[in-house]
Protein backbone atom coordinates (compact mmCIF):
# COMPACT_ATOMS: atom_id res chain seq x y z
CA UNK A 1 0.00 0.00 0.00
CA UNK A 2 2.95 2.44 0.33
CA UNK A 3 4.07 1.78 -2.92
CA UNK A 4 0.67 3.33 -4.33
CA UNK A 5 1.27 7.52 -2.76
CA UNK A 6 4.92 6.67 -4.27
CA UNK A 7 3.84 6.10 -7.62
CA UNK A 8 1.53 9.02 -7.56
CA UNK A 9 4.16 11.07 -6.73
CA UNK A 10 6.19 9.68 -9.77
CA UNK A 11 3.26 10.03 -11.96
CA UNK A 12 2.91 14.00 -10.87
CA UNK A 13 6.94 14.67 -11.20
CA UNK A 14 6.78 13.23 -14.85
CA UNK A 15 3.75 14.82 -15.82
CA UNK A 16 4.88 18.14 -14.24
CA UNK A 17 8.51 17.59 -16.31
CA UNK A 18 6.81 17.01 -19.57
CA UNK A 19 4.26 20.01 -19.74
CA UNK A 20 7.31 22.03 -18.04
CA UNK A 21 9.34 21.17 -21.74
CA UNK A 22 6.73 21.99 -23.91
CA UNK A 23 6.76 25.22 -25.31
CA UNK A 24 3.51 26.99 -25.68
CA UNK A 25 3.54 29.43 -29.02
CA UNK A 26 0.69 31.86 -30.55
CA UNK A 27 -1.48 34.52 -28.88
CA UNK A 28 -3.49 35.00 -25.46
CA UNK A 29 -5.45 37.64 -25.04
CA UNK A 30 -7.60 38.52 -21.65
CA UNK A 31 -10.05 40.93 -21.53
CA UNK A 32 -11.93 42.64 -18.27
CA UNK A 33 -15.27 41.20 -18.58
CA UNK A 34 -17.14 44.09 -16.85
CA UNK A 35 -15.29 46.77 -19.34
CA UNK A 36 -17.85 48.49 -22.07
CA UNK A 37 -15.27 47.90 -24.69
CA UNK A 38 -17.58 50.32 -27.13
CA UNK A 39 -17.19 53.42 -25.05
CA UNK A 40 -13.55 53.84 -25.36
CA UNK A 41 -12.64 56.19 -28.73
CA UNK A 42 -9.52 56.96 -27.89
CA UNK A 43 -5.69 56.31 -27.03
CA UNK A 44 -2.70 57.60 -26.31
CA UNK A 45 0.93 56.01 -25.82
CA UNK A 46 1.98 54.92 -22.23
CA UNK A 47 5.07 57.34 -21.81
CA UNK A 48 6.30 54.49 -19.31
CA UNK A 49 6.01 51.86 -22.27
CA UNK A 50 9.32 49.85 -22.79
CA UNK A 51 10.60 50.09 -25.50
CA UNK A 52 13.26 48.13 -27.07
CA UNK A 53 16.94 48.47 -28.02
CA UNK A 54 16.29 48.87 -31.72
CA UNK A 55 14.82 51.97 -32.75
CA UNK A 56 13.51 50.96 -36.32
CA UNK A 57 11.89 47.74 -34.29
CA UNK A 58 10.26 50.29 -31.77
CA UNK A 59 8.83 52.35 -34.69
CA UNK A 60 7.33 49.37 -36.29
CA UNK A 61 5.49 48.21 -33.52
CA UNK A 62 4.03 51.29 -32.71
CA UNK A 63 2.87 51.60 -36.19
CA UNK A 64 1.44 48.21 -36.12
CA UNK A 65 -0.17 48.87 -32.86
CA UNK A 66 -1.32 52.37 -34.40
CA UNK A 67 -2.93 50.65 -37.65
CA UNK A 68 -5.14 47.84 -35.55
CA UNK A 69 -6.33 51.01 -33.20
CA UNK A 70 -7.31 53.00 -36.35
CA UNK A 71 -8.88 49.90 -37.70
CA UNK A 72 -10.55 49.19 -34.30
CA UNK A 73 -11.92 52.89 -34.52
CA UNK A 74 -9.96 54.54 -32.22
CA UNK A 75 -8.92 58.21 -32.36
CA UNK A 76 -4.82 58.46 -31.63
CA UNK A 77 -3.79 61.55 -29.09
CA UNK A 78 -0.38 62.72 -28.57
CA UNK A 79 -1.04 62.66 -24.57
CA UNK A 80 -3.73 62.29 -22.16
CA UNK A 81 -6.57 63.04 -21.96
CA UNK A 82 -7.58 59.61 -23.57
CA UNK A 83 -9.87 56.65 -23.01
CA UNK A 84 -7.47 54.46 -23.03
CA UNK A 85 -3.15 54.05 -22.63
CA UNK A 86 -1.72 52.39 -24.38
CA UNK A 87 1.79 50.01 -23.66
CA UNK A 88 3.83 47.45 -25.18
CA UNK A 89 7.34 45.22 -23.73
CA UNK A 90 9.20 43.11 -26.02
CA UNK A 91 11.86 39.96 -25.17
CA UNK A 92 13.63 37.56 -27.13
CA UNK A 93 15.38 34.38 -26.50
CA UNK A 94 16.80 31.16 -27.61
CA UNK A 95 14.58 27.87 -27.31
CA UNK A 96 16.42 24.58 -27.95
CA UNK A 97 14.67 21.71 -29.64
CA UNK A 98 15.23 19.20 -27.04
CA UNK A 99 13.24 16.37 -28.73
CA UNK A 100 15.37 16.28 -31.88
CA UNK A 101 17.66 13.16 -32.32
CA UNK A 102 20.52 14.79 -32.56
CA UNK A 103 23.47 14.17 -29.72
CA UNK A 104 23.55 17.12 -27.17
CA UNK A 105 25.91 20.09 -28.54
CA UNK A 106 24.29 19.90 -31.51
CA UNK A 107 20.33 20.22 -31.15
CA UNK A 108 18.33 23.22 -33.24
CA UNK A 109 18.35 26.04 -31.73
CA UNK A 110 15.78 29.07 -32.54
CA UNK A 111 14.73 32.84 -31.44
CA UNK A 112 11.77 33.02 -30.02
CA UNK A 113 10.33 36.39 -29.67
CA UNK A 114 7.38 37.76 -27.23
CA UNK A 115 5.15 40.91 -27.52
CA UNK A 116 2.94 42.27 -24.57
CA UNK A 117 0.73 44.76 -25.72
CA UNK A 118 -1.53 46.22 -22.65
CA UNK A 119 -4.01 48.69 -22.55
CA UNK A 120 -5.18 50.53 -19.06
CA UNK A 121 -8.49 53.31 -18.62
CA UNK A 122 -6.98 56.77 -18.39
CA UNK A 123 -8.90 57.29 -15.38
CA UNK A 124 -8.02 54.44 -13.09
CA UNK A 125 -5.08 52.93 -14.37
CA UNK A 126 -7.67 49.71 -14.92
CA UNK A 127 -6.20 46.75 -17.41
CA UNK A 128 -8.69 46.05 -19.26
CA UNK A 129 -6.66 44.22 -22.43
CA UNK A 130 -3.72 42.28 -22.48
CA UNK A 131 -2.11 40.64 -25.49
CA UNK A 132 0.76 38.38 -25.63
CA UNK A 133 2.16 36.64 -28.75
CA UNK A 134 5.39 34.42 -28.14
CA UNK A 135 6.37 32.66 -31.31
CA UNK A 136 9.46 31.91 -33.49
CA UNK A 137 10.98 34.86 -35.18
CA UNK A 138 13.36 35.48 -38.22
CA UNK A 139 15.68 38.61 -37.01
CA UNK A 140 16.39 39.68 -40.39
CA UNK A 141 15.60 43.20 -41.50
CA UNK A 142 13.53 41.96 -43.98
CA UNK A 143 11.42 39.75 -42.60
CA UNK A 144 10.92 41.52 -38.87
CA UNK A 145 8.91 44.31 -39.94
CA UNK A 146 6.36 41.68 -42.06
CA UNK A 147 6.25 39.19 -38.59
CA UNK A 148 5.58 42.58 -36.79
CA UNK A 149 2.47 43.45 -38.73
CA UNK A 150 1.32 39.87 -38.68
CA UNK A 151 1.56 39.36 -34.60
CA UNK A 152 -0.16 42.86 -34.27
CA UNK A 153 -2.83 41.42 -36.34
CA UNK A 154 -3.21 38.36 -34.71
CA UNK A 155 -3.23 40.01 -31.37
CA UNK A 156 -6.09 42.83 -32.53
CA UNK A 157 -7.74 39.76 -34.09
CA UNK A 158 -9.14 39.12 -30.58
CA UNK A 159 -10.10 42.56 -29.84
CA UNK A 160 -13.58 42.26 -28.12
CA UNK A 161 -15.27 44.66 -30.35
CA UNK A 162 -14.10 42.75 -33.27
CA UNK A 163 -16.17 41.55 -35.76
CA UNK A 164 -15.72 38.05 -36.32
CA UNK A 165 -15.34 36.76 -39.85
Amino acid sequence: MKQLPMMCLIVVVAVVTVAAQKQEYGVTVTADRKADFSAYKSYSWDPKSMAVLDKNVHQQVVDAVDREMKSLGFEKRPSAPADVRVAYATQRRVDVDTSSKLPPGQLPEYTVGTLVVVMRESANDKEVFKARVKKPIELTPDKIKTTIDGVVAEMFAKYPTRTRK
